[in-house]
């Protein structure tokens, strides 16, 4: 799977964005994705993820409620919506995808992703 991330920028903190993933090379709809963010210093972390059906989860911690993954499968199309944005949601924002069978399984570690996209900066300045 060839995954093209992209929407990223500056923006001041309180503002939103939307990122978005471009996935081809297998069927979208067979395609299980996620959002990940790594930050200078720091780990890679999960963000979000969505199955097959469209069944979602966020990062409990610091994401929720202000981040919603959606997917568009005509489109082969995963986005991340991004709203009330802190200086601390600065980092480069991955997107993966795995083939998976069920339709409403999604994974949250990146061990479980078979492919990466190569990255979209998000810089929330103060």
């Amino acid at each position: 799977v060839q995954l093209q991330a992209s929407g990223g920028g500056l923006v001041q903190a309180g503002g939103s964005l939307r990122l978005s993933c471009a996935a081809s090379g297998r069927p979208f709809s067979h395609l299980c994705m996620g959002w990940f963010r790594q930050a200078p210093g720091k780990e890679r972390e999960f963000v979000a993820a969505i199955a097959r059906s469209a069944r979602s989860t966020v990062n409990t911690g610091p994401v929720k409620g202000r981040f919603t993954i959606s997917r568009d499968n005509a489109k082969s199309m995963v986005y991340l919506q991004m709203n009330s944005l802190k200086p601390e949601d600065s980092a480069v924002y991955y997107c993966a995808a795995v083939e998976v069978f069920s339709d409403r399984r999604y994974y949250t570690r990146e061990t479980e992703y078979g492919s990466w996209g190569q990255g979209t900066q998000v810089t929330v300045s103060s």
